[in-house]
């Protein structure tokens, strides 16, 4: 099984860039779109100048628990710069989700609550809203984050998305919108009442 095969089976079809979008991105950006592979992972991730964003990371299902989602952040965090990634919003029946969340929080990850990011599929015609998640070493703001996510967006998502899909993806304004006044929870908070609950 190959990296591409390896994320096609842990991530949901339209989370998934098309294979030949991420070898374009891994030839043609190079200097920044890099992959972190090895037996038992696989880390596709951007390093800007100023931040870094985390793609897709997967884990094999029987080496979870050795430690090695945190070896790969800590490496990343080596870096002192801001981490971003993206995730589903908190799903009370999947207990995967819940697992990923509380690993992301002991990582010392922020839900950036006044991001709202609609990702959108041109492999299955979907929309999906997604949540954002940043570690900061130095107190960026939500702000700083949000100008940094429009930046990844049209540098690695929309990246010739014509020649690739055939059509082009939303705007980055319509995609990535930033408002203080957004009603949403904190994904940790909600996390943490769920936690609550069950040890009652």
């Amino acid at each position: 099984m190959n990296w591409y095969e390896k994320l096609q089976r842990y991530f949901p079809k339209d989370e998934m860039k098309s294979q030949e979008h991420m070898e374009l991105l891994l030839k043609e950006k190079g200097d920044i779109y890099f992959k972190d592979e090895g037996p038992d992972h696989v880390m596709m991730y951007a390093e800007f100048p100023t931040f870094l964003f985390i793609d897709y990371v997967y884990v094999s299902k029987e080496s979870r628990g050795q430690g090695i989602g945190h070896k790969l952040f800590d490496k990343l965090k080596q870096k002192d710069k801001p981490i971003i990634l993206e995730v589903e919003p908190l799903d009370y029946s999947d207990s995967d989700t819940s697992k990923r969340l509380h690993f992301y929080h002991r990582e010392g990850f922020k839900h950036a609550v006044s991001i709202g990011y609609t990702h959108q599929s041109l492999v299955t015609n979907e929309s999906s809203a997604l949540e954002i998640l940043y570690w900061s070493p130095h107190g960026e703001n939500e702000e700083e984050i949000y100008q940094q996510m429009k930046k990844m967006y049209e540098d690695i998502h929309t990246y010739k998305d014509e020649e690739v899909y055939g059509r082009t993806y939303q705007s980055v304004e319509e995609a990535v919108k930033y408002d203080t006044n957004r009603e949403v929870d904190d994904i940790f908070h909600s996390l943490q009442k769920i936690r609550d609950k069950t040890e009652k």
